[in-house]
């Protein structure tokens, strides 16, 4: 046998389990890290949604609303859109079985057959750590589980294996495909060289072995000669070089992934403080939208609690603090269900709007609506202060609707989604008015036609007040106030009551005064009633201007 032929036989083996060695090491280090990074990530996806169904079963047990099916079905369905904000793939799927094996949440639709729930009821209950692997909707699926036992759930994230694995597969075709191709080089080029590798062959199998023993891709074989062996040396080394290349990209890859799933969670803790999860999923994939300056008409809430000076004296810091804290979430939850934006807080105040930065066509029916069940809410609320011997709150709300312009307004270090505006003046000022006139709740002219555009709202009775123009105007704006239900007589009283407001705006002040005596006799210590039968009384004795348009300059806010 020739020489060359069994140098060749000697030397090709080597050089081939060493490539294979190579590629076999950076292999399963790819693959490795971009499996630990995956399983990473779909841990600290469960871990993120067991504490946000932690988070509401807590809230359901500390406002008493655990043994509410209701409630608890709300909850569950806030954790089902909070699996929806999290999945980051069409193919991946979030859901909840129970006990049974009944599909009880799911971020999209799933079918699970009777012998696949079986099955995979079986895997659950044996509760192994890691991941695991099932058929699941007819494909087989790579999940994470976990029982939330307050739910009585097993919950799964869960995503197709071959998407799951597609990577690792990936880099198992192109760590096959490197390898033939280095191999086809290599016998390429032993054939050509093998009559001059003789001691340059051994260093260079020495330094290839070092570079396996190592797993270090980065080092180089020495190129000692400019010809064949030299050659080898160099191919060697821009193959290993083209290799840990791809390995640092892999490795970067999996590092922007990570840095991905931070940056949208830190945007999420940002936005989600002020802005509802809806709208932070619309915006999310774009989120300088948000930043943008808008001008448009809204519905503007404020809200204040009478005489808080008074209140605080008389309580100790500890008891106000817990009050305020009670107070104020059962009248953010009502205007966060009812599709409306908490601005602020001012003090003992509340500052909403509705129509940013997400438009319903109902944003003046909600503000409405909220602000009636804000008082409901307070009642229920003053019952419980009366069972602790605590002071009762009572509250005036105002609410306008006109043009604002809205958008994060501030600095670099501090900024606030908020809203600014005349419009938003004069709801702070029909807030101010509530005291004046009397009332828990006073909408603007403009709010009432805005509301009555497409016809008279169900379920809702108005009484026109008055007409103003509050400190710094000129113009004057009706006042109504507004309420969900009526006794038969205070039916009638309001009927009447609007009817002698006509009266009045004509300068028929007389007859408006009878009506306006009839509505106070009907509504024993009505303040509205009484003081426009007066004005009446003494514009009869004394009528205004020929160009009186029925406005009253307020002297304070």
């Amino acid at each position: 046998m020739r020489i060359r032929l069994k140098m060749f036989l000697v030397v090709l083996p080597l050089i081939i389990v060493t490539l294979a060695l190579a590629e076999t090491a950076s292999y399963y280090n790819a693959v490795l890290g971009v499996t630990r990074l995956a399983r990473q990530l779909l841990g600290f996806k469960m871990g993120e949604l067991e504490k946000y169904a932690d988070n509401q079963w807590t809230l359901l047990v500390e406002n008493n609303y655990a043994g509410r099916p209701d409630m608890v079905e709300a909850a569950k369905k806030s954790v089902e859109l909070y699996g929806q904000s999290i999945v980051l793939s069409g193919t991946e799927v979030i859901f909840a079985v129970t006990d049974s094996g009944v599909v009880d949440m799911a971020t999209s639709s799933i079918h699970i057959s009777a012998d696949e729930r079986d099955a995979l009821l079986r895997i659950l209950k044996d509760e192994k750590p890691g991941l695991q692997t099932a058929m699941i909707g007819g494909e087989k699926r790579t999940f994470q589980a976990s029982y939330f036992t307050p739910f009585q759930w097993y919950i799964l994230i869960s995503e197709k294996s071959d998407v799951f694995y597609r990577d690792a597969n990936r880099i198992a075709l192109q760590t096959v495909i490197t390898l033939c191709i280095a191999i086809v080089v290599t016998i390429i080029l032993l054939i050509m060289i093998t009559g001059h590798l003789t001691n340059p062959i051994g260093r260079i199998a020495k330094a290839m072995n070092a570079i396996i023993d190592s797993a270090d891709l980065s080092s180089r074989v020495e190129v000692e000669y400019q010809d064949e062996t030299g050659n080898l040396a160099f191919t060697f080394n821009r193959m290993i070089g083209e290799l840990d290349k791809a390995y640092r990209q892999i490795k970067k890859y999996a590092f922007d992934a990570v840095l991905a799933g931070k940056k949208e969670e830190r945007i999420r803790q940002i936005f989600q403080k002020y802005v509802p999860k809806n709208v932070i999923e619309r915006f999310f994939a774009s989120p300088e939208k948000m930043l943008v300056g808008d001008n448009r008409n809204l519905s503007i809430l404020f809200s204040d609690i009478r005489s808080f000076t008074t209140i605080s004296e008389g309580m100790s810091p500890d008891d106000l603090v817990n009050s305020l804290n009670r107070y104020f979430s059962g009248q953010v939850d009502i205007i966060y269900r009812r599709k409306g934006i908490v601005d602020k807080y001012i003090g003992d105040a509340i500052m909403a709007f509705w129509g940013a930065p997400e438009k319903h066509k109902d944003d003046a029916l909600q503000s409405v609506l909220s602000a009636l069940e804000m008082i409901d809410a307070v009642a229920r609320f003053n019952e419980n202060q009366k069972k602790l011997g605590k002071c009762e709150f009572r509250i005036g709300i105002g609410i306008n609707y006109g043009e604002v312009t809205v958008g994060n307004i501030g600095s670099e270090r501090k900024m606030d989604y908020t809203v600014i505006g005349d419009a938003v003046n004069l709801a702070s000022r029909m807030e101010g008015l509530t005291k004046t006139y009397q009332a828990e709740i006073l909408i603007s002219e403009s709010l009432y036609q805005e509301l009555h555009k497409s016809g008279s709202p169900e379920n809702l009775y108005f009484r026109l007040l008055d007409t103003v123009a509050v400190k710094g105007k000129t113009r004057g704006v009706k006042i109504y106030t507004v309420k969900s239900s009526l006794s038969s007589t205070e039916k009638k009283a309001w009927q009447i009551h609007n009817q002698a407001m006509e009266l009045y705006y004509r300068r028929s002040f007389l007859e408006a005064a009878g009506k306006f005596r009839e509505v106070f006799t009907l509504l024993r210590k009505d303040f509205n009633s009484e003081n426009l039968c007066k004005r009446c009384l003494e514009y009869a004795n004394k009528p205004p201007p020929s160009v009186w348009d029925g406005v009253e300059v307020m002297k304070t806010k």
